[in-house]
């Protein structure tokens, strides 16, 4: 369990889901070799983001620090969204999805009181892709986000050793 003596309750909860979902990632990912992080997954692929693993792993480390973004602005922090980093190697990615992590846990532990569920759509998160979360929702998002990925990219790996 991660800061278990400094998060409680749901934001305890959803960051103890969200260290497994990463340290499940990190687990799918390790032995990735650099020719497979690069090989194409999807040709066709209408979504840049997933035309490699190396793409997905670009855009899930991204958005980890962009769900934590959205969360710090909408409590009046004017927070920019780090650079997006592309890697050639598993290890880096392997190095900023546990930075991301920490970047939300550090977050949460500066913040332990904030409104997590929010009734008044006025006050609700607002994403660029169109959804409304509170941010109990946006970290059911975050989470929910690196499962679906790390499915796509076992299915890739089953898929490059068929």
């Amino acid at each position: 369990m991660m800061g278990a003596n400094k998060l409680t309750g749901a934001i305890a909860a959803l960051m103890d889901e969200y260290k497994k979902a990463i340290d499940e990632l990190i687990a799918v990912i390790e032995p990735i070799s650099p020719h497979q992080l690069i090989k194409t997954i999807e040709p066709e692929s209408s979504n840049p983001d997933c035309i490699s693993i190396q793409t997905i792993l670009t855009h899930v480390t991204a958005s980890m620090f962009s769900y934590a973004v959205y969360i710090e602005n909408s409590i009046g922090l004017q927070t920019t969204r780090p650079e997006r980093l592309q890697f050639d190697h598993i290890t880096p990615y392997i190095s900023r999805l546990r930075e991301a992590l920490k970047y939300n846990e550090d977050f949460f532990t500066r913040n332990p009181d904030i409104t997590m569920e929010e009734f008044d759509q006025s006050k609700k998160i607002n994403t660029r892709w169109g959804q409304q979360y509170d941010v109990e929702q946006m970290l059911e998002h975050a989470i929910v986000h690196i499962l679906r990925h790390r499915r796509q990219i076992k299915n890739a790996l089953i898929q490059f050793n068929s």
